[in-house]
């Protein structure tokens, strides 16, 4: 009976919540799809879209921030999070402030990032009113009044919980510890994940996910992201290595399977991200996808996209849900990738792969004492989304011959690059590894069109040579923990390690390896096979008539039922709509700054379908006339 009861709650609440004129949680519909089902701008009228109103976001002591929050729409009011630590309401036709919050900024050297990168919306219940929640990097959560905007004195602290708790610092008080995303509202509850410091040795405060009740603030449950004793997965770290691990964290957004109560929490590496000596095994959680019960945080499945992980391939994108039709049946899905861009296209309830894995061996390193996983798991279907090997010199860049000789020329220095294919280890002499940390995709994530089965992401294809070396063995690598060395481990550590950035593989901006250098790909999830991939951005000076892509990390798609894509993202501050089916451009606009956000939309009072997105400082909104 109570089961049946929830269910119809459930059932009660959504439709309310996931209006079709409303856009009320980063990926829209809590499997983050990222698609707006309205369709009043369309293929046939999409080049008429004109600027309809903008606002200015806060700068930070004349330093501008930009933005990489996502806007929630609700109920008639538009919620948008900016830098630092703040939040407004705005009338959506307009833009006219309702109403604007501050929260509190602690320490301005801790922050890191741009912006929280969301917000979450809770629509309360008989004491309490609609909520507006979010997280900051001095690590506190903030519930204030949707309407008001009024913090919420029943939650926590007058409105605020303090996160860096002491079971959750470890020990390690004084270590960065804070959210850089949108935390997720499920019925009563609110998740948080964490933003830690990479590189801080490995040791620090750990990742765990945590509940907390919506109504007063109180903690409900906590996930272990690196197993304790005598839970799942603990074996996986031989001898002590698991006490007080850094990271393992949730850095970007969750989704949840409304109907069946599971939350997927997309985990990210461990420290340090680039040598494992003192961790070795498997390291679970880390790099993981992790289903648990919402309610109570028992974990249902796990899948591990990168054993013991020394890239930082990491899975912050975040986890989507749709449905794959295959021989017929209707099977439930997840959508998890890495960094990497392979998507693993797995059963949501069970975490079974729909379209097969293989354990592929992988290059192995030589770094003294290091721990190193013979397999990585890949997807039979799709194929990888981006250039994940070098081979000198097939690979080198041919866009003019001068650019050629430039890049021959860095190759013959690094011996070819030493790129032995996926999964390349760093080693004393250096090797080229790809994709590099930031990734192939990244946080911001895909979308997904329904009436098509296409899942859609942008990329980059990147690459960063790197070394890893005992660095008291190298007078040349000073202790320290300046940005041209990158030290990977404490001062007090016997056996720190050093990566020194080697020569950039690329000459005024472009990759020394063959374009693409960006990517807009839809894969079929149904068959698992690539509909259509495009070159995705431009590159300034490029021949006319060459099509690179560019690098675009940071930003995604949105799609609608108009049957558009909208995305920003390219680095030539291009705004652009495409069509889904096809993958053609059909409009684009330039943009003063950037958009390093995902776009979203909404139906306003006037009849107006909208689409909106933040670049830079500036928040944009565009409609037909």
């Amino acid at each position: 009976m109570r089961a049946s009861l929830a269910l119809a709650v459930v059932s009660l609440v959504l439709p309310a919540l996931y209006a079709q004129n409303d856009w009320p949680s980063f990926g829209h519909d809590p499997g983050g799809q990222r698609y707006s089902p309205l369709k009043q701008i369309t293929a046939a009228n999409v080049t008429k879209l004109a600027p309809a109103w903008s606002y200015q976001m806060m700068k930070n002591e004349g330093q501008a921030r930009l933005s990489q929050s996502i806007p929630l729409m609700v109920n008639g009011v538009l919620y948008v999070g900016y830098p630092q630590n703040r939040v407004a309401a705005l009338e959506p036709e307009t833009g006219k402030v309702l109403w604007e919050f501050a929260g509190k900024l602690i320490d301005p050297v801790r922050i890191t990032l741009g912006s929280m990168r969301g917000l979450a919306y809770w629509p309360g219940d008989k004491q309490t009113p609609p909520q507006i929640v979010f997280g900051t990097q001095d690590g506190e959560l903030y519930s204030v009044n949707a309407k008001t905007g009024k913090p919420n004195p029943g939650f926590g602290n007058e409105g605020v919980v303090n996160l860096r708790t002491p079971e959750i610092m470890n020990g390690f008080p004084n270590i960065h510890y804070g959210l850089n995303s949108a935390p997720f509202v499920y019925k009563n509850l609110v998740f948080t994940g964490a933003h830690v410091v990479d590189n801080t040795g490995s040791k620090g405060p750990a990742g765990d996910v945590r509940a907390w009740d919506l109504r007063t603030g109180k903690l409900v449950w906590t996930f272990h992201t690196v197993p304790r004793p005598g839970e799942m997965g603990h074996e996986t770290w031989l001898g002590d290595s698991w006490k007080n691990v850094a990271s393992a964290n949730v850095w970007t957004f969750f989704s949840v399977d409304a109907e069946r109560g599971i939350l997927y929490m997309p985990l990210g590496s461990v420290n340090n991200d680039y040598y494992g000596f003192d961790r070795p095994g498997p390291n679970l959680f880390s790099s993981s996808i992790v289903a648990v019960d919402a309610e109570t945080g028992k974990l249902k499945w796990y899948f591990q996209a990168t054993h013991h992980d020394l890239w930082d391939y990491d899975m912050p994108i975040p986890p989507m849900l749709f449905d794959v039709v295959k021989d017929g049946k209707k099977i439930p899905a997840v959508g998890a990738m890495n960094k990497n861009t392979l998507l693993f296209i797995l059963n949501r309830v069970t975490g079974e792969p729909i379209h097969g894995v293989e354990e592929r061996p992988v290059p192995q390193g030589n770094t003294p004492g290091e721990w190193y996983s013979p397999t990585q798991p890949f997807p039979v279907k799709p194929p990888p989304l981006v250039r994940l090997s070098f081979k000198y010199p097939d690979d080198i860049a041919k866009i003019t011959p001068e650019h050629e000789a430039a890049c021959r020329e860095i190759f013959e220095k690094m011996d070819g690059g030493r790129n032995r294919g996926p999964y390349t280890p760093w080693s004393a002499e250096g090797a080229l590894v790809m994709p590099y940390i930031l990734g192939g995709a990244t946080w911001s994530g895909g979308a997904f069109d329904p009436t098509l089965g296409y899942y859609i992401i942008n990329t980059t294809d990147s690459g960063e040579f790197g070394i890893v070396r005992p660095q008291n063995a190298d007078p040349s690598v000073p202790r320290s923990t300046a940005l041209d060395t990158f030290t990977l481990g404490p001062p007090e550590s016997p056996t720190l390690y050093g990566r020194p950035r080697g020569p950039s593989p690329s000459v005024k901006g472009w990759p020394c390896w063959q374009p693409p250098w960006g990517r807009l790909t839809a894969v079929n999830v149904n068959t698992g096979d690539i509909a259509w991939q495009i070159p995705f951005g431009t590159m300034e000076g490029v021949p006319a008539g060459i099509k690179t892509g560019a690098p675009n990390l940071g930003g995604g798609p949105m799609t609608t039922a108009g049957g558009l894509t909208f995305i920003g993202a390219a680095r030539d501050n291009m705004f652009r709509a495409f069509d889904s089916k096809t993958g053609q451009e059909l409009w684009s606009v330039k943009t003063q700054e950037v958009a390093h956000a995902n776009p979203i939309s909404y139906m306003g009072k006037d009849g107006k379908q909208y689409i909106a997105v933040a670049a830079g400082t500036t928040f944009l909104t565009f409609r037909l006339p």
